[in-house]
């Protein structure tokens, strides 16, 4: 390949990502996926349709695109970020109804890793004399579906820890007060973040203390199923959570008149055993979660709940929103991570920081993450 070809290829391949894009918080368990069919008659390219993977049991990326053509595809070249899937579940195999357009060429971003297709659906494209162009920016594709790819290669979900807190490091006062530490800005990009989730998760102190919506507010997007880790179900049935889907994580020696009225609330109960701190097993609850079909868990809090995740080796990335604040004696965001020895101390890789009204966000992969 040219560097010329190169470069076209990659220019397609980012608008397909970008039309990815759009299906976010809506296609879990599924990928997020994007197509471009492209006419190469002219030099240069023309775009002849495209379409993305809109929601989970709808038509997928390459389908929605056919769809939308208003001229034979016959000869063309069809871009999408994930190779397209060769197997029948709530919707027919994209590669046959590529090869029955007449595609003549496709460009691939990744193999997907789902069992079910895993280079299957582009051997399908070749052997019916489909050109199949690999690998184009596979790195983007893999960034852009982490929490797909690790939910059917590793079992567990994309894990993101965020807090908001002070230079000093705290995320609420002595007393517990901690609305609002950031500016309004940096609440609306964390709630574009909740909107690019599949689950909130907060701890029963927060919901007892704050009793808050975790919902996406101020923002586009759709709100994420809540997950509140409760090891003896002390949650009020008042609380606000309930408003909409909520999964409740216990032990399994909780009480079952709570549990049963908390299920008459609409939450779904998941029982699972507490560890010698007491504390449920972030692992044990991921796998939970990935069996649901979620891809993508954003964890919030309070002190425990991210000192447990960051402590088991659970989180992928951390993003803390960060105030020109001094605090004080007050509440840690890692209050309860414990390291007794300075070469223990866990490394944050990949670092960026950007500016968010008065506030900087700071996001870096975990060096213990299971991701990619």
């Amino acid at each position: 390949m040219t560097a010329d070809e190169r470069n076209i290829h990659e220019y397609y391949m980012r608008m397909a990502l970008s039309l990815a894009l759009r299906g976010t918080g809506y296609v879990s368990p599924n990928p997020r996926v994007g197509c471009v069919i492209v006419d190469f008659s002219v030099p240069g390219g023309r775009v002849v349709s495209s379409g993305y993977h809109k929601k989970h049991g709808g038509p997928h990326a390459e389908v929605n695109a056919m769809e939308g053509a208003r001229e034979p595809l016959a000869g063309t070249t069809a871009y999408v970020n994930l190779e397209p899937c060769c197997h029948t579940g709530l919707t027919p195999p994209c590669c046959d109804a590529l090869i029955a357009a007449g595609i003549s060429r496709a460009v691939v971003g990744m193999t997907d890793p789902d069992p079910r297709v895993s280079g299957e659906g582009i051997a399908r494209l070749t052997a019916a004399g489909v050109t199949v162009v690999p690998r184009v920016l596979e790195e983007e594709c893999l960034c852009l579906n982490r929490g797909f790819v690790k939910r059917v290669t590793k079992g567990v979900p994309w894990v993101t820890v965020k807090a908001a807190i002070s230079i000093d490091g705290d995320i609420a006062l002595a007393n517990g007060e901690s609305k609002w530490i950031t500016g309004a800005p940096a609440r609306r990009r964390a709630h574009m973040m909740r909107a690019d989730s599949d689950v909130i998760m907060a701890g029963s102190g927060t919901i007892i203390k704050d009793d808050p919506l975790l919902s996406v507010r101020d923002t586009d997007g759709r709100s994420p199923m809540k997950a509140i880790v409760d090891r003896d179900l002390d949650i009020p049935l008042s609380a606000r959570v309930f408003d909409d889907a909520c999964v409740i994580f216990t032990d399994t020696s909780c009480c079952a008149e709570k549990a049963s009225a908390l299920e008459n609330k609409g939450a779904r109960i998941i029982k699972v055993r507490a560890d010698g701190n007491r504390r449920i097993p972030p692992a044990d609850m991921l796998r939970e979660l990935a069996e649901m079909g979620v891809n993508y868990v954003m964890v919030e809090g309070g002190a425990g709940l991210i000192s447990s995740f960051l402590s088991s080796g659970e989180t992928d990335e951390i993003v803390l929103f960060e105030a020109a604040k001094l605090m004080g004696k007050g509440i840690g965001a890692t209050d309860g991570l414990s390291v007794k020895n300075i070469n223990d101390a866990l490394p944050v890789r990949n670092i960026s920081l950007k500016r968010v009204g008065r506030d900087i966000m700071l996001r870096g992969m975990m060096r213990c993450s299971q991701g990619l």
